[in-house]
């Protein structure tokens, strides 16, 4: 094993979280100074009917077929080997199917949203139907176009460049907070301006990222081409991925239709803004591993058994001060909330413990995940993911219904539905490690 690349492989490593951590900070504060003004500026139930909504939305990225996670495996293996010209022909296939994908989808859904009762489906009477089937439609367009313009993420990540994605979060976040804050300024409260300030925020941020890329790196700039040579590939392994996503769907974005047809759409908003104040340790964790899915492709592929096991173990350092850090903050949220949001918000205590355990619980799982994700062996995953999809709801509806535990029994759920993956997967690594001999490039 070449020590140069383990020494390149971490020195990127730790350039790419340095830039990360600006970026993600500055998108971050973007998207908390969002929140405020777009309660402010709809009303606390048409956030809540709009949150939901893009939550729904947002489940259009998982219909991929995993091609994206698929595509990021292959290219880095591909570029791992120095063949660029391989790497190419994966990337314009993937976009090409990527493309075909999304337009039939978009034809489905502006098909199928004059046929949906969109009152009943968000639990509300503060918007018109017309005016939720509109915000659906511009919604949904927005998100297909970017369904096809965020494969530049995954391109992103295998030529390990993760700090460039958070750089595209953060011009998204600060487009979307400049635009509300003229909304609020200039035009009535409607969550059809809203959509279409937040897709308009979404498209240029990845049209700039991929801009950005391809003049700098032309010889890897995607053409129309369906190979299956190179689609049955990303096919194969992406359905896994694709299996495991339609699995998280189930699991972390169905708390708010749960919320809103259990409790109605007013109680998303103390839900969300306790979520959106931990997603800063999510968010935190997520620039110290997200670089490390192709950096794993690589070390793996090189058999740098060393790297692996030196990098795990500093992940379940920083897991220990994520603990401290996670329970500090549960202690001071009802205080910080005030703050931020003002009195109005109410969050309960068990509300807060209960996102706390959820933060630590995703947040081992994803340690082991990395890496899982990154050399493909992600059998167990996929059935544990299974599992917990078929045991969320039912649990979510045992802990409110009969054991009366209101917003909190939801995320309770979630939490045990991870538990089998937060004992399985680290097992897994376990014996991936001891057996860590592929060499296929020096």
């Amino acid at each position: 094993m070449s020590e140069t690349a383990s020494k390149q492989r971490t020195r990127n490593y730790i350039r790419q979280i340095k830039g990360a951590v600006a970026y993600r900070t500055m998108g971050i504060m973007a998207s908390f100074l969002a929140i405020p003004l777009m309660i402010g500026y709809l009303g606390q139930e048409q956030f809540g009917v709009w949150s939901t909504m893009l939550t729904v939305m947002s489940w259009i990225v998982f219909f991929d077929l995993g091609v994206g996670n698929g595509l990021r495996n292959k290219v880095a293996e591909a570029l791992a080997g120095n063949d660029q010209v391989e790497a190419a022909r994966y990337i314009s296939s993937g976009y090409s199917l990527i493309g075909i994908i999304a337009l039939v989808l978009w034809i489905a859904v502006m098909v199928a949203s004059f046929y949906i009762p969109w009152r009943i489906v968000f639990n509300t009477h503060a918007i018109s139907e017309i005016e939720l089937r509109h915000t659906v439609q511009i919604a949904a367009s927005f998100i297909f176009l970017n369904f096809f313009l965020g494969m530049i993420g995954s391109i992103l990540g295998a030529v390990q460049q993760t700090s460039m994605i958070a750089l595209g979060q953060f011009i998204s976040n600060g487009m979307a907070l400049l635009l509300v804050f003229v909304l609020t300024k200039t035009i009535e409260a409607s969550v059809i301006y809203l959509a279409v300030s937040y897709g308009l925020s979404l498209v240029i941020a990845n049209m700039l990222l991929s801009l950005w890329f391809y003049r700098r790196q032309p010889e890897l700039t995607p053409m129309p081409a369906l190979d299956m040579q190179h689609i049955n590939p990303l096919l194969s392994l992406g359905l896994q991925f694709f299996t495991i996503q339609i699995a998280v769907l189930v699991i972390f974005t169905t708390d708010k239709m749960l919320i809103t047809q259990l409790f109605g759409p007013q109680y998303v908003t103390q839900y969300d803004v306790v979520f959106k104040l931990f997603s800063v340790i999510t968010f935190a964790h997520t620039l110290i591993i997200a670089p490390l899915w192709s950096a794993y492709t690589d070390a793996y592929l090189r058999g740098d058994n060393v790297w692996i096991s030196n990098m795990l173990r500093k992940q379940i350092m920083i897991f220990g001060f994520i603990i401290i850090i996670v329970t500090v903050l549960m202690l001071l949220t009802k205080s910080i909330v005030g703050l931020w949001i003002g009195p109005e918000i109410e969050v309960s205590l068990p509300l807060v413990i209960s996102v706390g355990l959820f933060v630590l619980i995703s947040t081992w799982n994803n340690i082991y995940a990395m890496l899982i994700n990154g050399i493909g062996k992600i059998e167990i995953q996929f059935y544990t993911a299974i599992i917990a999809m078929i045991i969320n709801i039912p649990l979510a509806l045992l802990f409110t219904k009969y054991f009366s535990l209101g917003l909190s029994g939801i995320v309770l759920a979630t939490c045990t539905s991870l538990l089998l993956a937060a004992v399985a997967l680290p097992i897994q690594v376990n014996n991936i490690v001891k057996q860590c001999k592929v060499k296929v490039y020096q």
